[in-house]
């Protein structure tokens, strides 16, 4: 009987053994496709975009719709995988993301008339929905079969460490006087070292709880992800003007590079971390409070890189802005989850839509006040009162489903 329980004791130590392995291997997996995907494929453009508009001669308008293009195609790819029964694997899917999405941020160096910015903003907004949405479903659904949910942190921490990578990179070209082309060339390459990466480390097959009847049959989602879907388009549409002109204005109104490329490595390096962070508040007090709280100081962050015109305002809007907006992504992510554990996936693009469709009014609306009032104030303060309002409803969300 010792020797016995001896024996299971030992493999049940390896399995866990190997289960920490694999849910570790497949967290820094994700962390690189995101990094990747997101951090770079869709949050490189703020920091080239200075040296880009001043080079084409681009106002605040058309860099917001050249911007308002990458997240029509976000909204695009969030909607196709909820609402298409996409052939092949979604671990197919994910890598053909990440692929496209190294590949259209190369090609923008190619590029200089609107049409072919915007349609290769579109395409890698698409690539990066698939990125976000399919490869956190694999992430999370295979770190909830090894018991190891709590490393989903490292996954979502990609982000930020996309945004960090990317601004030293853009910084570094800057200095060698390279020119945009070259940043956004590069910038396609690094992405590119990700993918034989992710490919090796993400799990080969689905680890996804069966299909039930419900989700063959794709009945309707529970109302809650309705209301959460309206508040995370109003946090797609309050973040997105600080991450897309914070850069632009520390250049023109502060005129310091150096500012400049400390700024969105600020971003970067606060949202690394902050996944963790959220996670833990939102163990503790619940997801939906927590996303809520999350806005508020998110709103603080955006209201103060409009009102406050200086290097400290721009440090503080950054640090707020680096610090919330990938905890809120996965706090709603969390929260979906446990109001449609059935439909994940589905649940996780539906609210990554109403994120997109958001992002697609926010940087064009700022733009036109950008441009016709020449300050960042007005536009800043709408994009605070957007996140506010999303702080407020989730309130409700959560006292309903409590």
């Amino acid at each position: 009987m010792g020797a016995m329980s001896a024996s299971q004791g030992i493999r049940a130590g390896a399995r866990l053994t190997a289960g920490t392995q694999a849910g570790s291997a497949v967290a820094l997996g994700g962390m690189l496709a995101l990094a990747a995907g997101m951090g770079i494929g869709r949050f490189v453009y703020a920091p080239i975009l200075p040296d880009m508009a001043f080079a084409l001669r681009v106002d605040a308008s058309a860099a917001g719709l050249i911007a308002s293009a990458n997240f029509l195609g976000y909204l695009a790819g969030a909607i196709l995988v909820a609402l298409s029964r996409l052939p092949g694997s979604r671990r197919g899917w994910f890598l053909a993301g990440l692929t496209v999405s190294a590949a259209s941020t190369a090609a923008m160096a190619a590029a200089s008339t609107m049409v072919p910015f915007l349609l290769l903003r579109f395409i890698g907004g698409v690539a990066s929905a698939c990125v976000l949405v399919l490869g956190s479903a694999l992430v999370l659904d295979h770190l909830a079969a090894v018991q190891r949910q709590h490393r989903a942190a490292v996954h979502f921490a990609g982000v930020g460490v996309g945004i960090a990578i990317s601004s030293v990179l853009v910084d570094l070209l800057q200095a060698a006087n390279a020119g945009w082309r070259w940043e956004w060339l590069a910038s396609g390459a690094v992405s590119a070292f990700a993918l034989p990466l992710a490919a090796w480390l993400m799990p080969r097959a689905t680890t996804s709880p069966p299909a039930t009847a419900a989700s063959r049959t794709h009945h309707r989602l529970p109302p809650g992800i309705g209301a959460l879907t309206l508040c995370h388009g109003l946090f797609g549409f309050g973040y997105v003007v600080t991450a897309t002109f914070l850069v632009g204005v520390a250049r023109s109104t502060l005129h310091s590079h150096d500012l400049e490329a400390v700024v969105w490595l600020a971003v970067g390096l606060a949202a690394a971390p902050s996944t963790a962070l959220w996670g833990r508040i939102g163990i503790s007090i619940g997801p939906l409070p927590a996303y809520a709280v999350a806005c508020l100081v998110e709103a603080a962050g955006v209201a103060v890189g409009g009102v406050w015109p200086s290097a400290a305002g721009a440090l503080i809007a950054a640090v707020l802005l680096g610090g919330t907006f990938m905890g809120i992504t996965a706090l709603g992510f969390s929260a979906a989850r446990a109001l449609a554990p059935q439909q994940q996936h589905r649940s996780f693009a539906v609210i990554t839509a109403g994120f997109g469709l958001g992002q697609i009014l926010g940087p064009s609306v700022a733009g036109l006040l950008l441009d016709r009032t020449q300050s960042f104030a007005a536009p800043s303060l709408l994009a605070a009162a957007a996140v506010a309002i999303a702080a407020a409803m989730t309130l409700g969300v959560s006292c309903r489903a409590g």
